[in-house]
């Protein structure tokens, strides 16, 4: 049953993606441990890379030694050796400085970093040796990449869009980072979509049926490696009128979330290593402290993150490493209870984003139509036994906690991208962090800080706003900053990092509203946009002042130009107009709607009164009527210089000089790889070719002297490979792998050649005798043979025959010589002089067989006495048409079937119903 579940959603998942024109878009769901990429491309529906070991995940670690850079698990297994050398957890680190919490956190959980301070941006870097740093973006910029490698390889074509998951408590600064190391990466991010959105919307198009108008409620568990976040979301249908008529669409709606930024699988695990270092060293196996060596610390953490999934099944387990320290053996047994001890403090953190996400959304527990499990963390009974108690209800598992966001957003990435039709799924985020605008504004003689809430908590986006300014007559700046927070805990709120944004400072107010003075103009103020993207990122979209104009047609008309008049002049001569319509501009909505009020009234007013004075003089009916004047808005532009207050985005410079750096690495990684493949296939071709040389239709195929000089050159080669060679570069194993195949080419081909030619002229013996058959029937539609069915010219017979005879007498002279051969002598009888024959014949038949398919019957004339008839002409043209018609069903187009493999014949129906075979 499940089986039929998972195919069926596959299908519903196909169809309601559709390759429209475009080439194949992917994701990334980029977590602090794992790696999972989704992608679409024509044809295929949504699926999972594999990496290059078959696998769905990838380890989110990068490791560099000897200037060799790995990934995954490879990456993982240089980390032990090398724990300095070996880059993981890195997504937390995005957009923060050397003093931000979560900074100092993962410095105590990894020591032996070397992290200092950028001094240009505030950020960050790894001091990975005395030449080179890399900042937390250059190493996710890696990761991206190479995933993006994995993806192409898959596709088999080049890709460059794609959507990127992300925490939903990542701030401004966090997020920003994300996509510069996402350009680093040579991707173009169609959207940052938060994870726990990606997850909703790959719960809810599995279930798009199941959805109407009144709103289900979802309540999304999520504990993965380093947080733990919970989601309510609610599913509902919507009706939208986007394309001028009505149409019904789901929608997901986030209207709750709660969150722990350090509560995860990974903390855990360090407490577990932490407890294996302590059982350690109170063995006193040595004596020195296995916390002082990072390569044992790297062992215990690994063992670690063993132990703790096999307890999540198991009530114990044994841990045990071969040569922890010192060449000393390490093996003990651990509980599940010995574990949730020592995390008791952690799991009694589990139920407060619950209870965070729940107020948020101003819903209790009872409410909650389905509680959904997602991430590894969940795995755990205790956490599932936390959960359960707190909402009340059997908790869901009917998704995959590893790749549901990676193929949520996937399937966000094949709707955003041109190149895909995809049923639409409305999808509205909600505002962690709200922001807000601070100003000052002079009142009553003093200045007083004023401030307005621009996006609260929880409020969908994407949206826009604007804030308006009316008492500011010159230059002022106002600030960008996160809103009150009171709805998270003080240890959120300092992970949060810096709560100002950005300064924003407008110039030259004075002289716009200068500019836009007058009798006739109301200032509305100065406006600023803001928009809040689909990414979660905060813009200011531009500033303005806004006035309305009031414009009588006497004053219009005046300002109306020489060459405006002489324009319009020349426009009615043309259109034939010979009215005076007045110059208007747009009006805004509420001035066109109050216009087509004013004009309705007018229209029934006169109703009113033609209704009443039915005698009414026409001439006092057509008085002119009063022309109000116009109010037209203008808007003018305002200079904004935006400053940011908090972490600071790599410059253009930066980036280049980032970009470099990665691009020496890539072109490390491209030449590694092409030697590693040279080697390789140069290895297989000498194994190959050794292998070979001892079969029998090889060695029949080559003279003693052939074989010797190609077993000697293997030989050296071989020998080479395993001594000298074993260094060399990617062009000196190609060039060997050359000379190799110039050596052993011929060989091969006669091999080759004596194994495909029996095929082969069967399949010529097939055609000629299938060609003999169809000329055999084709003899008799000829006009000589059969004149009611002249097909054929004797021309065209003959030019069949004569090939026909022509292929039979080559093929049996060439057969002939080549078996007076020996095999090792070169070739006279070749497989394409074979498929050039065929090709002939078959070329010669098929016209023939396709002038019979076009082929129709003449229309056959009744005898001069069956016309004669004594009734009127009228009745003669009756007759004569039914006669014609009943002559023509009797006659049949011969229904031939040829092939140039098969040439059968068929039968067919003469005139007088009886069948011949042609």
């Amino acid at each position: 049953m499940m089986k039929l579940w998972v195919f069926l959603a596959t299908v519903t998942i196909f169809l309601t993606i559709k390759y429209v024109n475009g080439v194949a878009v992917m994701s990334i769901d980029l977590g602090s441990e794992w790696m999972k990429i989704g992608i679409v491309l024509p044809g295929v529906p949504m699926e999972i890379v594999l990496n290059k070991e078959s696998k769905r995940k990838t380890p989110a670690v990068i490791s560099f030694k000897d200037n060799i850079r790995t990934f995954g698990e490879e990456a993982q297994t240089v980390g032990i050796r090398f724990p300095k050398n070996s880059y993981s957890y890195l997504i937390d680190l995005l957009g923060k400085d050397i003093n931000h919490p979560l900074v100092k956190l993962y410095q105590s959980r990894f020591p032996y970093y070397n992290i200092i301070e950028d001094a240009q941006r505030g950020t960050i870097l790894f001091k990975h040796d005395d030449e080179t740093t890399y900042s937390p973006e250059e190493l996710i910029a890696q990761l991206l990449h190479r995933a993006k490698e994995f993806a192409e390889t898959n596709a088999q074509q080049p890709i460059k869009e794609c959507v990127l998951t992300v925490p939903g408590y990542f701030n401004q600064a966090e997020r920003k980072a994300l996509l510069q190391a996402a350009e680093l990466a040579n991707l173009k991010v169609l959207q940052l979509i938060n994870d726990y959105t990606a997850v909703a919307l790959n719960y809810g198009i599995f279930r798009i049926k199941h959805f109407n108008e009144t709103a289900q409620y979802v309540m999304f568990f999520d504990m993965g490696a380093s947080s733990t976040t919970v989601t309510i979301v609610s599913y509902q249908t919507i009706k939208t009128k986007e394309k001028g008529f009505v149409e019904t669409h789901p929608q997901l709606t986030v209207i709750g979330v709660g969150y722990d930024r350090s509560l995860g699988g990974l903390e855990i695990q360090l407490r577990l290593r932490d407890y294996l270092a302590t059982k350690f060293n109170e063995m006193k196996k040595t004596p020195n402290d296995v916390f002082q060596n990072p390569r044992a610390m790297a062992k215990l953490f690994k063992e670690a993150g063993r132990v703790k999934n096999v307890l999540s099944a198991n009530a114990d387990h044994y841990a045990q490493i071969e040569g922890l320290l010192d060449e000393k053996d390490f093996r003990i047994q651990i509980t599940r209870d010995e574990m949730e001890r020592l995390c008791s403090d952690l799991y009694d953190r589990v139920a407060e984003p619950v209870k965070k996400a729940l107020k948020v959304a101003g819903l209790s527990a009872d409410v909650l139509n389905q509680v959904i499990l997602f991430g590894a963390g969940t795995r755990s009974p205790k956490v599932q036994k936390i959960l359960q108690d707190i909402v009340g209800q059997d908790l869901a598992k009917n998704i995959n906690t590893d790749e549901a966001a990676a193929m949520g957003a996937v399937y966000k990435a094949a709707d955003l991208s041109t190149g895909f039709q995809v049923k639409k799924f409305i999808t509205k985020d909600g505002v962690v962090f709200p922001i807000q605008v601070v100003f000052e504004r002079e009142a009553e003689g003093a200045v007083k800080l004023v401030k307005r809430t621009l996006f609260g908590v929880m409020n969908p986006y994407p949206q826009k706003k604007i804030i308006t300014f009316n008492k500011h007559t010159h230059d002022f700046s106002f600030s960008v900053n996160y809103a009150e927070l009171d709805h998270l805990p003080e240890q959120e709120i300092l992970n949060l990092g810096a709560l100002n944004l950005t300064e924003i400072n407008l110039e030259g107010v004075a002289e716009v509203i200068e500019r836009n003075k007058g009798d006739n103009i109301e200032s509305k103020g100065i406006k600023a946009h803001f928009a809040f993207d689909e990414s979660g990122i905060l813009k200011l979209v531009n500033a303005e002042l806004v006035v309305e104009k009031t414009v009588t047609p006497e004053a219009e008309q005046e300002a109306e130009g020489t060459f405006s008049k002489l324009g319009s002049t020349i426009s009615k001569l043309f259109s034939g107009d010979s009215g005076t319509p007045e110059k208007t501009e747009e009006p805004a909505p509420e001035e066109q709607k109050e216009e087509s009020t004013t004009k309705e009234e007018v229209l029934n007013n006169n109703t009113s009164k033609n209704d009443t004075n039915p005698n009414k003089n026409s001439t006092e009916q057509e008085a002119p009527k009063e022309i109000k004047p116009k109010v037209v808005i203008v808007k003018e532009p305002i200079k904004a210089f935006e400053k940011v207050l908090h972490i600071n985005k790599l410059t253009k410079l930066q980036l280049e000089e980032s970009s470099n750096k990665l691009e020496k690495l890539n072109v490390i990684d491209r030449e590694l790889n092409r030697r590693a493949t040279a080697l390789n296939n140069l290895e297989s071709y000498v194994i190959d070719a050794q292998n070979k040389l001892d079969e029998d239709e090889y060695a029949q195929a080559s003279t003693p002297e052939e074989l010797e000089k190609i077993r000697t050159a293997c030989s050296l080669v071989s020998d080479w490979l395993y001594e000298d060679g074993s260094d060399a570069d990617a062009d000196t194993y190609e060039t060997k792998l050359n000379e190799l195949k110039v050596l052993t080419k011929d060989l091969y081909l006669r091999v080759f050649e004596h194994k495909e030619r029996p095929e082969a002229i069967e399949a010529l013996k097939s055609i000629l005798n299938g060609s003999v058959h169809f000329l055999e029937s084709a003899k008799n539609l000829t006009k000589t043979k059969n004149p009611e069915k002249d097909i054929y010219t004797d021309i065209e017979i003959e030019t069949l025959q004569k090939v026909i005879n022509e292929t039979q007498e080559w093929m049996d002279k060439k057969i002939s010589e080549q078996d007076k051969l020996n095999k090792y002598e070169p070739i006279k009888l070749t497989v394409k002089l074979l498929s050039e024959k065929m090709a002939l014949l078959d070329r010669e038949v098929k016209y023939l067989v396709n002038k019979l398919k076009i082929w129709k019957p003449k229309k056959t004339e009744l005898p001069k006495e069956e016309n004669k008839t004594t009734d009127d002409d009228s009745k003669t043209e009756d007759n004569e048409e039914v006669i014609e018609e009943e002559v023509e069903d009797t006659i049949e187009q011969p229904d031939v079937e040829v092939s140039s493999d098969d040439v059968k014949p068929s039968k067919s129906t003469d005139d007088d119903g009886n069948h011949s075979e042609l």
